[in-house]
């Protein structure tokens, strides 16, 4: 079996004008005070890839411009909604507020495996990534409207938060445009 790989002018890839105008997945990003910019900047792209309605950048998470970011996110700083927010439990009390759902994606007791998170229509859900060490801070985990986990079989039992983020933003991009 021979496949071509595609050239990058054959790809269709859509403007940042265009991107800006295209409706988003009902998705919004939270990173609570991630350390990396790699992984910040990786977030972006992933975010750009899922057409992300937005990613806010809470406590101690960099912010663009910055070389480290834009070294991973490959431009996707431009196309995608981003917003500081000094203090991520106020922001999570806040979207709550405007009836976005809030899933912290930890390990903790009474977790939903990822692949039985089931979505309601016409909703907003927003995703809280934490600390590479911490990982979501245990009062955003409280103030959560649930917590997913995504399963592991191995002896870490520990992602990368980019990689963390790309599993659970493409299984609910998954569950939001191929319904079954």
């Amino acid at each position: 079996m021979h496949n071509r790989k595609l050239k990058n002018s054959e790809l269709h890839r859509i403007s940042e004008d265009e991107f800006k105008a295209i409706q988003k997945t009902p998705l919004i990003i939270i990173l609570d005070n991630i350390r990396s910019l790699n992984n910040i900047g990786s977030v972006f792209r992933t975010a750009d890839a899922f057409l992300i309605q937005k990613i806010y950048l809470c406590g101690i998470t960099a912010c663009p411009p910055h070389k480290d970011i834009h070294k991973t996110a490959l431009g996707a700083t431009k196309t995608i909604d981003w917003e500081y927010a000094e203090n991520t439990l106020k922001l999570v009390e806040s979207l709550k507020e405007k009836n976005v759902k809030l899933l912290s994606i930890e390990q903790a007791e009474s977790t939903i495996p990822l692949q039985e998170i089931s979505l309601e229509p016409d909703t907003t859900y927003a995703l809280i990534f934490g600390n590479e060490i911490k990982g979501v801070s245990q009062e955003v985990v409280n103030a959560s409207d649930a917590v997913i986990e995504i399963p592991q079989f191995g002896t870490k039992h520990s992602l990368n938060i980019s990689v963390s983020a790309a599993v659970v933003i493409w299984e609910l991009f998954s569950k939001l445009h191929f319904k079954k």
